[in-house]
């Protein structure tokens, strides 16, 4: 933050500090000259009623320059960039007030305008320290396989391609792909997931994932610098700088009020010089420079951002900045995508009905044969269903209808309803997309042979999340590429009264005007599909973004887990945002409007407007570090676990601990061994730390 916020330089810190500021309040350096003047000035100030005047000033004048230390410097140093903010308005005030004889006023502005630099300096510190504390959950050492010898390197040794060996109870070092063994990681301090996932060979482990199972190997995939999780705060310390409609707001305000401040000062000493006592209304002028310095003002909105995206990120969630926290705190209708967002994005097949002369399973192979050559979701699942999948030749896709191709000498077309007719099996077809099912038919030779229904399953806690949003007065709308009979079982499962199917992703995002009514929308989608749509709406929301760079670089909000519950509550915590930040704003401008008036009239003296003007610093400051906390949501029925949970962990002492039957044996530790040894033993015991 520069001067004109009062508070530290852009480093956030001082000489002699770690990255992540002070960890205690009586380790901020400028709380600890304000204790130093304040010991001073009480001391000079008893020394001088006991009659010894000289000693009292001379200590009353120590003191002002130990004050003043903390912000003088700073202020010299921009004005010589011509850079004028509150330090320097303070910096003429306490000048003026020494050249007036005022060293105890001159030392009591330099105190309290200290305090209220440490405390933001101090509540900045904290909130980065909870964000970076994320790359806490990164262990001081991972085991690697080199050479055929398991060996102990820092994360920061691991290249691409290394073995990381990891242990019941340990955290993966960095992001890898698992070669061998079976587990369950607990993924709570990452995403969000309160339940841990079963990973087998090929599952992706992200860096900070607790292995709660059988040992595994991974191969590493990312440098630990490069992980998603130091992505991810890389991605939120950035987004903290950028600025959202009500900080901007308040710095157009404070930007010109610091040289319309100095021009009023200078007025209110000239005017009266000319028309009374000019000692009287020089020390007038300088009491108006400090009353309308606008610290308060320029802090108000910084701050609370920085809180509350702090916030967020333990909870699971990416904001991109201060215009998405205020846009989030605006919201008032949310769209959600079906596929990834409302369901599990993982199809299955639940019914297949055949005509005469035909078996289920000759379908099924069928249409694998042709769905081998797609990537689309539907495929995987009619792959999944079947043992043995022949090979078709000449496959070609129609895009938005289905697939053709033959198998041997016969012709195959698999796709929608639409485009293949399901004739005699157009009763079965209506009735399975009106339990929620997409249903492909299957064409042999021009004539019908079965129709397969995929359902990808609706997220259990889903109806609740759209409750919630509901509870805190928002409109939630369906928007799905899939048929309308899908589209409307579904939604009506979800207690989604407001659907829109059988859309193109350019369509979804011509939609989103009509359904905002002229009211601020986001739109929750998977990142990449819904781009156009996510790009349209006020606040684009990627679901499930954790690990996704596509996602977590175009949303402006990412939800880092699987849970949909997270919706609600970013979105609750970030109405509570901006109500701090327009109350801050608010009580800022008052007391400047207040003081203002009051100090030119004589009503109030240096003294006590130094005073009451940093007491409102402190106030702002204090309630700006209201958005850090972090809140159930009322009306949730099983809150899901966030990340902060983790911060509480200590990542530099041992693993917390397991089964007996799920540890390490003793001999095995420093050693190579055979992972598929140990992973059948430790199945029966495979449970969340």
């Amino acid at each position: 933050m520069s001067d004109a916020c009062c508070g530290p330089q852009p480093e956030g810190q001082q000489s002699g500090e770690p990255e992540s500021g002070p960890e205690k309040l009586w380790q901020v350096s400028e709380l600890q000259m304000a204790v130093a003047a304040a010991v001073l000035l009480g001391v000079g100030w008893l020394i001088g009623r006991a009659g010894y005047a000289g000693i009292g000033l001379t200590l009353e004048l120590i003191a002002v320059v130990i004050a003043a230390s903390t912000f003088v410097p700073d202020a010299l140093r921009n004005l010589r960039h011509r850079r004028i903010g509150v330090g320097t308005l303070m910096t003429v005030a306490a000048i003026g007030a020494v050249a007036l004889g005022q060293f105890a006023e001159a030392a009591l502005l330099g105190i309290l305008f200290s305090i209220a630099e440490g405390l933001e300096h101090y509540a900045v510190a904290k909130t980065r320290r909870g964000l970076r504390a994320l790359l806490s959950l990164v262990p001081p050492k991972a085991s690697v396989i080199r050479g055929g010898t398991e060996l102990t390197v820092s994360p920061d040794e691991l290249v691409i391609g290394d073995v990381m060996i990891l242990r019941p109870g340990e955290r993966a070092a960095t992001d890898g792909t698992i070669t061998a063994g079976r587990t369950s990681l607990d993924l709570s301090a990452i995403t969000g997931e309160s339940v841990p996932v079963e990973a087998a060979p090929g599952t992706q482990v992200h860096a900070g994932a607790i292995n709660g199972g059988g040992a595994i190997e991974i191969a590493v995939t990312a440098l630990a610098a490069d992980s998603s999780l130091a992505r991810i705060v890389h991605i939120v310390e950035e987004a903290q700088e950028r600025k959202g409609a009500g900080q901007r707001l308040a710095d157009r305000i404070a930007r010109p009020l610091v040289p319309a401040i100095m021009i009023l000062a200078a007025a209110i000493a000239g005017l009266g010089a000319v028309l009374g006592d000019p000692m009287l209304w020089l020390e007038r002028g300088l009491v108006v420079l400090v009353a309308a310095s606008p610290c308060a003002l320029a802090i108000a909105v910084p701050l609370t951002v920085v809180a509350a995206i702090g916030a967020a990120s333990r909870q699971g969630a990416l904001v991109k900045g201060g215009a998405a926290v205020e846009d989030l705190g605006r919201i008032k209708v949310v769209a959600l995508d079906k596929t990834g967002t409302l369901t599990r994005n993982k199809p299955q097949v639940v019914e297949v009905v055949t005509v005469d002369g035909q078996t289920e399973v000759d379908a099924l192979q069928s249409a694998a044969a042709l769905e081998a050559r797609s990537e689309h979701p539907l495929a995987q699942a009619i792959l999944a269903a079947t043992g043995a999948v022949p090979a078709a030749t000449d496959v070609t896709a129609v895009a938005g209808h289905g697939i053709e191709g033959r198998l041997g000498e016969t012709g195959l077309r698999l796709g929608k309803p639409s485009w293949v007719d399901p004739g005699p099996l157009s009763e079965h077809v209506t009735r399975m997309q009106g339990a929620g099912a997409t249903v492909v038919v299957l064409e042999r030779d021009g004539a019908v042979r079965a129709a397969i229904a995929v359902r990808d399953e609706l997220r259990p806690e889903a109806p609740e999340a759209v409750r919630l949003l509901r509870r805190l007065g928002i409109d939630v709308a369906m928007l799905t590429g899939d048929n309308k009979l899908t589209a409307d079982a579904l939604a009506a499962e979800a207690g989604i009264d407001t659907v829109r199917s059988e859309l193109l992703p350019e369509d979804k995002a011509r939609l989103l005007p009509d359904l905002s009514g002229g009211r601020p929308i986001a739109m929750v989608g998977d990142g990449v599909n819904d781009a156009p749509a996510l790009a349209t709406a006020d606040i684009g929301i990627a679901m499930g973004a954790m690990g996704t760079d596509v996602a977590i670089e175009t949303a402006d909000v990412a939800l880092m887990g699987e849970d949909l519950r997270h919706l609600p509550q970013v979105l609750a915590h970030s109405r509570r945002a901006r109500r701090i930040m327009i109350q801050n704003i608010a009580f800022s401008m008052l007391i400047i409007a207040t003081l203002i008036p009051m100090a030119a009239f004589g009503v109030l003296g240096l003294a006590t407007v130094v005073f009451v003007h940093e007491m409102a610093e402190v106030l702002v400051i204090l309630n700006a570090i209201r958005a850090a906390r972090t809140r159930p949501l009322p009306g949730l029925t099983s809150a899901p676990v966030t990340a902060s949970a983790a911060h509480h962990v200590d990542i530099g002492a041992a693993p917390a601990p397991v089964d007996a039957c799920c540890a390490a044996p003793p001999e095995t530790r420093g050693q190579k061994h055979s992972v598929d040894s140990r992973t059948d033993a430790a199945d029966a015991c495979r449970q969340p730390l």
